[in-house]
C-alpha cells in the first residue's frame, strides 16, 4: 500500500503550535498525535479538513488545570500518515483506525471533546467502547444515520469536495469561522498539504457522511444511536451559534441521551463550524467544568 508523508519541514515554525511530536503505529501507519500534561485523560479529536492545530489554544488551558491531553491527527490529517486514493478511506477503516490508536495507547477512563468529523468517528468509538470513556463533550458535530434530510449547506459542501478542481484547505477553515484569521494561520492549516495528491482524506470525508438510509454506514451508527438512547455517563454539548450545518442538533442529544440531563450545556457564541479556533479558552473553561462537575 502505498503512503505519503509529508515532510518535517512543513511544520516547523507554526504560529503557537509548540508541542512535540508523537507516533503511534495503527495498522502498519503512523498516527501523529500530541500528548501534553499529567492527569486524568482528555481526549480531543478533529474533524475535516483540520488537524491537531485546531486544538493549539484549548490544550495549554487544559494542561495547567492538570490534565493529561491527547490530541491525534486523523490518518490522513496533519502529521499522521496519508493514502493517496479517496477509495482508500472509508467511514469504517477510519473508526477503526481511532480504536487502535486508542488500544495502542492503552487510553482509559477517557473525557472526549469531539467536533465536526471528530465526531462522527468518536461517537462510533464510544459506543462500541463504553468501557473506555468516562463522559463525552459534543460540539458541533452529530452521527448522521441517512434517515433524515441533511441541510443544503452540506449537500453544497458535498459536491464541492467531489468536483471542484480547487481544494483549498486553509481557506476553508476561514469560510468555517466568523473572524478573519492571520494569514500565518491559514498557512498552518495547509501545511499538510503540500499537493493535491495529498488531500485525498480531505476529498473522502464529506463523501462519506451517511445521507441515505442504506449507506455503508448507516447500520452501524443506527446500533450507536441505541447505544446512546440508554447513555448514563455524563454528556455535554457545546455547539456554537453560527454554524449553518449543525445549529440546533444540539437539541436532539439534550433529549436522546439520559446522561445528558441534568448537564449544563453552553453555547458558545459568535464562533462558527469551527469554534476551537475562535473559542479555544472558552471551550477548554467549560471542558474543565464539566469534567469536575460543576
Amino acid at each position: 500500500m502505498k503512503v505519503l508523508r509529508t515532510p518535517d519541514s512543513r511544520f516547523e515554525n507554526l504560529p503557537d503550535y509548540p508541542f512535540a511530536p508523537r507516533y503511534a503505529d495503527v495498522d502498519g501507519l503512523r498516527m501523529h498525535y500530541v500528548d501534553e500534561g499529567k492527569g486524568e485523560l482528555v481526549l480531543l479529536l478533529h474533524g475535516e479538513p483540520s488537524w491537531s492545530y485546531l486544538y493549539r489554544h484549548m490544550i495549554p488551558p487544559l494542561v495547567d488545570a492538570g490534565y493529561r491531553v491527547v490530541a491525534p491527527d486523523l490518518i490522513g490529517f496533519g502529521r499522521s500518515d496519508k493514502l493517496p486514493g479517496i477509495r482508500d478511506y472509508s467511514y469504517e477503516r477510519h473508526v477503526n483506525w481511532m480504536r487502535r490508536f486508542i488500544e495502542t495507547l492503552g487510553l482509559d477512563s477517557i473525557n472526549l471533546f469531539c467536533q465536526d468529523w471528530g465526531s462522527l468517528i468518536g461517537l462510533r468509538v464510544a459506543a462500541e467502547n463504553e468501557h473506555r470513556f468516562a463522559r463525552i463533550a459534543l460540539g458541533n458535530g452529530g452521527l448522521p444515520t441517512g434517515d433524515q434530510p441533511m441541510p443544503k449547506a452540506f449537500l453544497n459542501w458535498q459536491r464541492f469536495a467531489k468536483y471542484s478542481p480547487y481544494f483549498p484547505i486553509g481557506k476553508i477553515i476561514q469560510n468555517g469561522t466568523v473572524a478573519e484569521l492571520d494569514r500565518a494561520v491559514v498557512a498552518a492549516y495547509d501545511a499538510p498539504f503540500p499537493s493535491s495528491k495529498f488531500k485525498a482524506a480531505a476529498r473522502a470525508f464529506p463523501l462519506l457522511v451517511p445521507t441515505q438510509p442504506d449507506d455503508p454506514a448507516s447500520e452501524a451508527n443506527r446500533a450507536a444511536w441505541q447505544v446512546f438512547k440508554e447513555w448514563q455517563k455524563p454528556f455535554m454539548t457545546m455547539f456554537s451559534d453560527k454554524d449553518p450545518i449543525t445549529r440546533g442538533g444540539e437539541r436532539h442529544w439534550q433529549a436522546s441521551v439520559p446522561g445528558a440531563r441534568g448537564v449544563r450545556h453552553v453555547t458558545i457564541h459568535g464562533a462558527g463550524h469551527f469554534l476551537q479556533e475562535e473559542k479555544g479558552p472558552e471551550l477548554a473553561e467549560s471542558m474543565i467544568a464539566f469534567i469536575a462537575g460543576t
